[in-house]
């Protein structure tokens, strides 16, 4: 099983001193943890030396490395590989060390390590979050939190196994999942985060919990939409579906066709869409227009697609066939690879309506093109359908941190590229702008639902926030209980935490 990296910060550790009372404190941490008596001298006496924050920092690499192994630990030089894996090169920084675990007792004794010396960390699965400081660093499936779902999609597909996950193969497991997590079949079995039986997970003080229906039920449900405020899960418990063979088809069309695509996603989101089996996808560039359509069981040309068909693409690069997700999934690899530079990407939720989707593209795009001319920044417009079936599984199945509002809605993303940092400020400013207008023409339109999914929101955003007061002061009265010191608080570089609601 692939466990997911903790990135220890060279910026910062506690106010430890390196005195007498401090050296014997770390002898015995030390051999508590396993490390041999001839080790625990040497640190120790490293440590009595230890004149700067630096240089505490690099004894407890060392420690780390004593206990857990020179395989599961990287200090100084580092693996460059490893450090570089991130998606966005807008949200590397230099880690001091990097603890790679093997299994939930490793992320344990990581855990008390970081305890200990009061060190700043971040927990990385896929490194797929553009945002600086998040993570720059049968029945049922069981799945490692540093794998990517493509890796979880091919290991299943010999089982003819399929679980609910990500729908892009690089997208890492862990920041899906308590993210939220949305599928090709969400529409029809929820969420990622919703299928989910079981969370092990290692907490602040690195006991090793089982969250699921019947035991920790309050900390089952705040995992679900609540990243990074309760633990480091080490495993995910995933249901199965009832579903191997589907149906499939991708179109690309030509940019001046997008308004006639975004009228049809709309007409088939308002008066089609109850057949829980249908999932759209809609992708809009500044160069072209991607549209993929899926059925949940094998099929020949669903009648449900109808608002679709009329249309005429330039292109049809996957034509209508009975396939699997494991075939999807490598067209998709190739069509969506991944590519260096840096990445941002923003989301916002409204009702469904075909004036408001058309206001705010023709908005977006006048932007974006602007934008592009200037610094060569690309952007995309996204739309997510979200169906009363999709809201009801999260709440059958446990409940989750979203707080979801009941009815129809879509939730819009956009994906921002750009290469030179100096851009930064210009290469945000389009999705930022039409966030902004989206929630302003839906509550002016009353079609505002006041959400923001994490998986999609930027490091300003507050999803959070967006839970509802009543429930953020659930889910923080849940991580006080799990980490009566905050320490994940305190220590975790960056992230949506509560401490910084």
């Amino acid at each position: 099983m692939k466990l997911l990296s903790v990135l220890i910060r060279a910026s910062a550790v506690g106010a430890l001193a390196a005195s007498t009372s401090d050296v014997t404190k770390l002898s015995s941490f030390a051999q508590r943890l396993g490390l041999s008596t001839a080790d625990t001298r040497t640190l120790a006496a490293q440590y009595a030396k230890a004149g700067d924050p630096v240089a505490i920092l690099n004894i407890a690499c060392l420690t780390a490395q004593g206990v857990l192994g020179t395989e599961n630990v990287d200090t100084s030089p580092l693996n460059q590989t490893t450090v570089e894996v991130n998606w966005s090169e807008s949200c590397v920084a230099e880690p001091y060390c990097i603890i790679q675990p093997r299994e939930a007792q490793d992320i344990s004794t990581a855990v008390k390590f970081i305890n200990f010396f009061q060190l700043k960390f971040a927990v990385r699965s896929g490194g797929h979050s553009p945002n600086p400081g998040w993570s720059s660093v049968g029945s049922q499936a069981s799945v490692g939190p540093g794998l990517c779902w493509g890796e979880v999609t091919m290991a299943l597909d010999s089982e003819k196994a399929v679980v609910i996950g990500g729908r892009l193969p690089s997208v890492g497991v862990c920041g899906l999942i308590l993210g939220r997590g949305y599928h090709h079949m969400s529409n029809r079995f929820g969420l990622a985060a919703d299928n989910v039986k079981n969370f092990e997970v290692v907490l602040a003080d690195g006991t090793i919990f089982n969250a699921n229906a019947k035991q920790n039920n309050d900390l089952f449900g705040a995992l679900k939409g609540g990243d990074p405020n309760y633990g480091i899960v080490s495993r995910y418990d995933l249901s199965t579906v009832p579903v191997y063979e589907i149906w499939g088809q991708m179109m690309i069309y030509a940019p001046d066709q997008a308004g006639a695509v975004l009228d049809a996603f709309t007409e088939w989101q308002l008066n089609r869409a109850s057949d829980v089996k249908l999932t759209v996808a809609i992708d809009i560039s500044l160069t072209s227009v991607v549209f993929g359509l899926v059925y949940s069981e094998p099929a020949d040309n669903p009648s449900a697609f109808a608002p679709f068909y009329d249309l005429e693409p330039l292109a049809t690069p996957v034509p209508a066939m009975n396939t699997t997700f494991a075939v999807i999934d490598q067209l998709l690899g190739s069509d969506f690879p991944v590519a260096s530079g840096r990445h941002d990407y923003r989301g916002c939720s409204t009702r469904i309506d075909a004036n408001l989707t058309r206001d705010v593209y023709d908005y977006w795009l006048e932007k974006a093109q602007a934008a592009h001319q200037t610094i060569g920044v690309n952007q995309s417009f996204a739309l997510q359908h979200v169906g009363e079936n999709l809201i009801q599984k999260g709440i059958e199945n446990g409940g989750n941190a979203l707080n979801t509002r009941s009815g129809p809605q879509q939730w819009w993303t956009t994906i921002v590229d750009w290469e030179n940092a100096v851009d930064d400020e210009v290469a945000r400013s389009v999705s930022i702008e039409t966030t902004n207008y989206w929630q302003k023409l839906a509550k002016d339109r009353g079609l505002d639902v006041s959400f923001t999914c994490m998986n999609d929101a930027s490091r300003d955003q507050n999803p959070l926030a967006s839970y509802g007061a009543t429930n953020v002061k659930k889910l923080k009265e849940t991580a006080k209980k799990y980490d009566p010191t905050q320490m994940l608080q305190k220590l975790q570089n960056n992230g949506f935490l509560f401490s910084r609601l």
